[in-house]
């Protein structure tokens, strides 16, 4: 079972039984999940003796998928259920290396000046990104590593991106905008309180400094929203969509501590969340950088809220104490992002990794939220 069909099953909310065969951390720390998907974990060593101990905890009427690191003992530990006589057996092929990778384009919908907004959903690491789409011409926001995605979206609708743009200096994957605008001879965008420390040319993404794509038809406002980082910068887009990166989910708020600056940026993320995204627009869509549970997806595979209803039911919205605020933001810290020093680093381009040690970088889930407010 390749990554894109895994993930229209979780989308559709289909039915389906997974053996990991992972070592018991790694699937604590990172598991495939969905609304109706069941998993176990049973270590790989402790069924090369015989699979007796999984045939007993497998039910006979589901759909099985057996799930390693990257894909070698899944085939194995699946041939093994075939022989047993189960039916309906699958091995996820790349294993959750390829499925951290996968990325799946939805539309989230048109622009008021003619142009449309896709969402790109990396399911398997919880990362979004977009493309803007106006008039032959594309910016792309907050790409990932695996940029050929892009490219090839692009030239399949005979457009051009000639802008790329991060939200911020992303600690919990390796962008790929620097990439990305290399490949596509476009202008690269990055806010530059987070690039003081870069080790490559940048064009400075400053507010009410506009950018604008199809002859001019599209309009990309930059907004400086620190709060994550100290150069988080927020996008409206056509006025009708407001880009968060991390500062604001679907389920939660961005955590202020990934630079060891929790303390000094919990104010800054207050003001932003509050101050100045209160005082936009409740019909706005919010599209962020990130989901951190497959509930905030909706069933057509998009991660999107509007602004008003999310005042109304995000927790990290309903805070009306600045020190309960404070105290909540800096206390419900889940563990910090595998590896996100040396990801800050590459990003930054500090350090060069080669592509199987990026992958390494990545493997995990993402940690940019605060969770269970």
């Amino acid at each position: 079972m390749n990554p894109r069909k895994l993930a229209q099953i979780i989308v559709g909310r289909e039915e389906l039984f997974i053996l990991d065969v992972r070592n018991e951390a790694e699937f604590n720390d990172w598991k495939i999940e969905g609304e109706n998907i069941d998993s176990i974990n049973i270590p790989y060593f402790e069924l090369l003796d015989g699979i007796d101990p999984a045939l007993s905890r497998i039910p006979d009427n589901k759909r099985v998928l057996v799930v390693c690191a990257k894909e070698g003992s899944s085939v194995f530990i699946g041939e093994r259920l075939a022989e047993a006589g189960r039916e309906n057996v699958f091995y996820l092929e790349g294993g959750m290396k390829l499925w951290g990778e996968h990325l799946e384009p939805v539309k989230i919908g048109d622009l008021e000046s003619g142009g449309e907004i896709y969402q790109f959903v990396r399911i398997g690491k919880g990362c979004l990104s977009y493309m803007i789409v106006s008039e032959g011409e594309a910016a792309v926001i907050d790409a990932v590593r695996t940029i050929r995605h892009y490219l090839d979206f692009a030239q399949e609708r005979g457009v051009r991106i000639r802008h790329v743009m991060d939200t911020h200096l992303h600690a919990d994957h390796i962008s790929g905008g620097r990439d990305l605008a290399q490949a596509a001879g476009a202008a690269y965008w990055l806010p530059p309180k987070d690039a003081e420390e870069v080790m490559y040319p940048y064009h400075q993404l400053v507010e009410n400094n506009d950018i604008q794509i199809g002859n001019g038809k599209t309009t990309i406002h930059p907004m400086y929203t620190p709060g994550h980082t100290i150069g988080s910068t927020s996008f409206l887009v056509d006025g009708q969509y407001l880009l968060t990166g991390d500062i604001l989910f679907v389920a939660s708020i961005g955590r202020p501590d990934l630079a060891g600056k929790a303390e000094d940026w919990v104010d800054d993320l207050r003001h932003s969340l509050y101050e100045r995204y209160g005082s936009l627009p409740e019909q706005l869509i919010v599209l962020p950088a990130h989901f951190g549970r497959m509930s905030e997806m909706d069933r057509e595979g998009k991660v999107w809220e509007r602004l008003g209803d999310l005042f109304r039911r995000n927790p990290g919205l309903n805070i009306t104490d600045e020190d309960e605020f404070r105290k909540t933001v800096t206390r419900h810290l889940p563990p910090q992002p595998n590896a996100y020093q040396e990801i800050r680093q590459t990003n930054m381009g500090k350090i060069e990794p080669d592509e199987e040690e990026r992958r390494g970088m990545e493997i995990g889930p993402n940690r940019c939220a605060v969770h269970d407010i």
